[in-house]
């Protein structure tokens, strides 16, 4: 019975415990057992706060029984991204520049999950600052791959995602820049969502007008995903870019079928990614299952040209603001890709960000247009399988070398160029048992039709459901 709640979606857990089944203790107590038990191999979680949370989880049940109302994630254990800050908990951003920083407040994410009734587990691996695709750093080591220990579980949301994989949690929350949330999303098996600029507002934030970087939910299921941005969505005054619609709508139920939609299906992003063929492969034989779900399917892509650029450009600009009087003070206490691109962003002239704010307007333009033809977009959501963790990023892929440390991600990072939601769901698995993650792409602020695909996709196929063998 432990074991079964551990690997049920959110949503039901939800339903049993407001309708008194299950207590918050006993759910929490299930999570924690198997936290204790398959975490030491995983390092999913780097800090547990145990006794803090079931002093919660003791209070969510008594207002429970005092018929008080209660949130919609009412007595769900939740872990925290270790770069996301919460009040009277250790925060690291995975720096041992942080090990002892415990910030006085919730930042607004985590308040918002708090106020909703979630219960604070513990904080979630990342790679230092969160720079990167594969969750590694100095202060706790690297975080393991549920399905195949030994393989990276991506980044920089890697110990959010490794943690549901493993059912150690049924609620957890991350950052997408160039694929945060998709990435690890994908090679865990797990759902993970790039929202629209402002739809989960960032509170606080050194750049609080900069759209590149967002926040979002990741779960087991799509409906997981979408009740929790139901409760991080909404709009927030401090925050200039936040959208104005509430968050409450997306937890309404889920299309199974998919009528009269017009899909675009790339398997390189118009030729501009290299792919693994194993994953493509996997990939190509999903496309039936949308037609008999009652959509077309055509082979198209948006023009994506100077993507690269602003991309690139925007978040060398993020690094140099963030990190660049640190890194020239203490150059030693950074790993060697953030002193990188804090370098870059430091040799950039007020042209050139100019020029890729130009180029960054007209590829949106050209982007809402390719969305009059096309409801989605679907496309790999990585360019590589899980890789072995000892390995600090792939330099290749099919024969093709890239020229930084960002050039496996570039199947997120051109998508996070267009300001569009994109969705990561499960998409199959390879003949050797490694998870391939599908990304659906939508118009800019269609966040609600992503999810929607992604769940009808979701329920015919059943690929979220094959769950890791754990000991």
């Amino acid at each position: 019975m432990s074991d079964d709640l551990c690997t049920r979606p959110a949503t039901e857990l939800a339903a049993l415990v407001r309708g008194r089944e299950v207590s918050a203790r006993e759910l929490l107590d299930a999570h924690l057992a198997r936290i204790e038990r398959l975490n030491p191999a995983l390092n999913a979680i780097v800090t547990l706060d145990a006794e803090g949370a079931r002093a919660a989880a003791d209070a969510a049940d008594a207002q429970l029984a005092a018929g008080r109302p209660v949130g919609p994630l009412h007595g769900l254990p939740v872990a925290h991204k270790d770069t996301h800050q919460t009040g009277g908990m250790r925060t690291t951003w995975g720096s041992p520049l942080h090990r002892d920083t415990v910030p006085a407040r919730d930042e607004l994410a985590v308040a918002r999950l708090r106020a909703a009734g979630a219960i604070r587990v513990g904080k979630t691996n990342v790679p230092e600052f969160a720079a990167g695709s594969h969750t590694f750093n100095t202060l706790f080591g690297a975080t393991h791959n549920p399905y195949r220990h030994g393989l990276s579980a991506g980044g920089s949301s890697g110990g959010a995602a490794a943690a549901l994989a493993a059912g150690l949690v049924p609620l957890a929350e991350g950052s997408d820049m160039g694929g945060s949330l998709r990435n690890p999303a994908a090679f865990c098996n797990v759902v993970g969502l790039r929202t629209t600029p402002g739809r989960v507002p960032t509170h606080p934030a050194p750049i609080g007008w900069s759209q590149l970087s967002v926040q979002g939910p990741i779960g087991r299921t799509v409906a997981d995903v979408a009740l929790q941005l139901s409760v991080l969505a909404g709009p927030d005054p401090r925050v200039p870019i936040s959208l104005s619609d509430p968050g409450h709508p997306f937890a309404a139920p889920l299309p199974t079928e998919l009528t009269g939609l017009r899909i675009a299906w790339t398997p390189d992003l118009g030729g501009r990614v290299p792919v693994d063929p194993a994953i493509t492969e996997v990939l190509m034989a999903q496309l039936g299952v949308f037609r008999e779900l009652g959509a077309t399917v055509e082979e198209d892509c948006p023009d994506l040209r100077d993507a690269d650029e602003v991309f690139g450009v925007l978040r060398a600009w993020l690094f140099e603001a963030s990190f660049g009087d640190q890194v020239r003070r203490s150059p030693d206490s950074f790993k060697e890709t953030i002193r990188w691109n804090a370098a870059r962003g430091a040799e950039l002239t007020g042209a050139d960000v100019g020029r890729a704010e130009v180029a960054h307007t007209k590829l949106y333009e050209r982007v809402v247009g390719f969305f009059e033809r096309y409801d989605v977009l679907l496309a790999p959501t990585t360019q590589v399988l899980p890789f072995p963790v000892e390995v600090e990023y792939p330099t290749e892929v099919n024969g093709v070398e890239f020229d930084d440390y960002l050039g496996w991600m570039r199947s997120c990072t051109l998508v996070s160029a267009t300001g569009c939601p994109a969705l990561s769901v499960p998409g199959g698995f390879t003949a050797d048992g490694l998870p391939v993650g599908l990304q659906i792409v939508g118009a800019p602020r269609s966040d609600r039709r992503v999810l929607e695909v992604g769940h009808a996709f979701e329920q015919a196929t059943g690929h979220g459901l094959r769950r890791p063998q754990l000991g």
